[in-house]
């Protein structure tokens, strides 16, 4: 029997409910889910990679077909090298759609055995982004319905040693 396998990949800096959203849509539609942190070293994340993962594996700990993995390079390779059959990216405006249309085409290019498939959150999550989270945070503002209770913790638990500025 076939195994379809997609891959979620994101920062995940800190974990939305809107990423949950779509990791709990994607469950429904692939038999393994594979939520994949890009450890991209020109970012300056305000959680670690091991945060990050454990954020991700405490969220999705529900999801008996979704785990969580850190990969580097290109997406195209790490999916191939977890034998996936799509990559999922979540769409929320316009202007996500031009940045992941261009990524999808350049991974098609790439790895054409590997389809892009584009889900779109809950209404009340299409505004949100990890950037707006920790901008709204820092600034205190509540995030609270905007990211699992968990994250909220974490979140005053870095405010406690500062969170830096947003990255442009």
């Amino acid at each position: 029997m076939n195994t379809v396998k997609a891959i979620y990949p994101g920062s995940f800096d800190p974990l939305t409910n809107g990423h949950l959203d779509l990791i709990a849509r994607a469950a429904k539609i692939f038999d393994h889910l594979v939520v994949s942190i890009l450890r991209n070293s020109s970012k300056n994340p305000l959680f670690t990679v091991e945060e990050r993962v454990a954020m991700l594996s405490e969220g999705t700990a529900e999801f008996d077909n979704v785990s969580v993995a850190t990969f580097d390079g290109l997406l195209v390779d790490f999916a191939r090298e977890q034998r996936a059959h799509a990559v999922v990216r979540g769409i929320r405006a316009i202007s996500d759609y031009e940045y992941e249309f261009q990524m999808a085409l350049m991974n098609r290019r790439l790895s054409p055995d590997v389809e892009t498939i584009f889900l779109m959150p809950d209404a009340k999550y299409s505004f949100v982004s990890s950037r707006l989270v920790k901008g709204v945070f820092r600034l205190g503002g509540s995030v609270d319905g905007l990211v699992p209770k968990f994250v909220v913790e974490r979140l005053k638990d870095k405010s406690r040693t500062s969170i830096p500025e947003p990255s442009q």
